[in-house]
């Protein structure tokens, strides 16, 4: 049978039996695209840029997720009340999330613990505990459409799209209230904190440009002019430029975080919906919801290739092509405190904070006497166990690895 299955079927059960049938196994990276228009999630081997599995998801797939191991996609049907559970290791379906009416954005705290759901029908952010599949908690807000989890974990911001007063609603994690409205002329779009915080992307209908925003003065500062309609831009941990995507000139804009201005372009498919970059920060991943396929982007050269997915493909996530975890240190925090690897597999340190820092373990393990910011450390875990470790110039920040017996 094929590698490559592009099944398109009416029944659920028929299409996830399907599913089974012709999936793969794949040894390197994945890349999840959710086909809006089919009902399906596309999986695409990234070593080989080959389509190997085909998902039936809840209608409408609309947001997107990865848990920080990556071993669940989270996926929101737009066109139900629920919300799909993707396990990555068997690529199938494996858990319904019931949300409530028209589920939009998706994000997840950078700890994993917490899953934000942009229920636009009912008016809420749904706050839902992963480990249990379980909501635990929602806040109002009006029309919510996609949401931005700062990197400290502390502060999320959502898109409102209501009409009678658009805006960026800031909701505080831990007494999940809303604590900031920022009111806007147009409805927002996409908003989308850099990885290293210090500013918040967000996109506005009818506004060519992406507006910059201070994540503490809670003011916008800058102005990146693109080409007509950008819809989604970010800044991602290693890459050297921003990206927007630009769906009125079917491009890839780079942009300079520093000077907030525009590089260069890229041609991609018909209306870009969205964009993912692998974990080097060498690759790009744009979904084209008007040509119904994927390009993949060498961010270096510009040279793009492309492959075909489902109908209207717009958000995508990227799975690490190397197993195991990655741990962000910033504002003097390991973020996720506990990760959990598989033995054999590796866990990736990135110092993203303004001072150095380091890995020491407790049970006097190789680790990183210092990491300067910029830096990180890789460390393969082959014995299952309990691994703690602190910072080697501040002791009071803490952390600790999981290593599961390999199945």
């Amino acid at each position: 049978m094929s590698n490559q299955c592009r099944i398109r079927i009416s029944s659920a059960l028929l299409a996830a039996a399907l599913v089974l049938a012709c999936h793969h196994g794949v040894a390197g990276g994945k890349a999840y695209v959710g086909n809006f228009k089919d009902d399906t999630v596309s999986v695409i081997d990234t070593t080989r840029a080959q389509v190997v599995a085909t998902l039936p998801v809840a209608s409408g797939p609309h947001g997107m997720a990865a848990a920080p191991d990556g071993r669940r996609i989270y996926v929101s049907g737009d066109n139900s009340s629920h919300v799909s559970v993707i396990d990555t290791a068997a690529d199938r379906v494996v858990q319904t999330i019931e949300v409530g009416r028209s589920p939009h954005g998706l994000a997840l705290t950078p700890d994993g613990i917490t899953l934000l759901v942009a229920v636009n029908g009912e008016d809420q952010v749904v706050f839902i505990d992963p480990a249990t599949q379980r909501a635990v908690g929602s806040v109002s807000v009006a029309k919510p459409h996609t949401i931005a989890v700062r990197p400290d974990g502390v502060l999320a911001y959502v898109a409102s799209q209501d009409p009678r007063g658009f805006a960026i609603v800031g909701v505080d994690l831990v007494t999940r209230k809303v604590v900031r409205t920022i009111a806007l002329d147009k409805p927002p779009r996409d908003l989308e904190f850099a990885y290293d915080g210090k500013a918040l992307y967000f996109t506005e209908a009818g506004v060519n440009a992406v507006q910059v925003l201070d994540p503490a003065s809670d003011r916008i500062v800058a102005q990146i002019p693109t080409g007509a309609s950008p819809h989604y831009a970010n800044f991602f941990r290693r890459t050297k430029f921003g990206l927007v995507v630009v769906q009125g000139t079917n491009e890839l804009l780079l942009f300079d975080p520093a000077t907030k201005q525009p590089v260069r372009t890229i041609s991609v498919g018909r209306q870009p919906h969205w964009v993912a970059v692998s974990s080097d920060g060498k690759t790009a991943y744009v979904p084209n919801e008007g040509s119904n396929d994927v390009s993949i982007v060498d961010l270096a050269s510009g040279q793009a290739s492309t492959v075909a997915v489902g109908n209207a493909p717009r958000k995508i996530v990227v799975q690490d092509s190397s197993s195991g975890a990655a741990v962000s240190i910033a504002n003097f925090v390991f973020s996720p405190a506990v990760v959990t690897v598989a033995a054999g597999e590796r866990v990736l340190w990135s110092n993203d904070d303004g001072a150095p820092h380091g890995i020491s373990f407790r049970d006097g393990s190789a680790g990183a006497q210092s990491l300067l910011p910029g830096q990180s450390f890789e460390k393969r875990f082959d014995q299952p166990g309990s691994y703690e470790y602190s910072c080697s110039f501040h002791s009071y920040m803490t952390g600790r690895v999981e290593v599961v017996s390999a199945k």
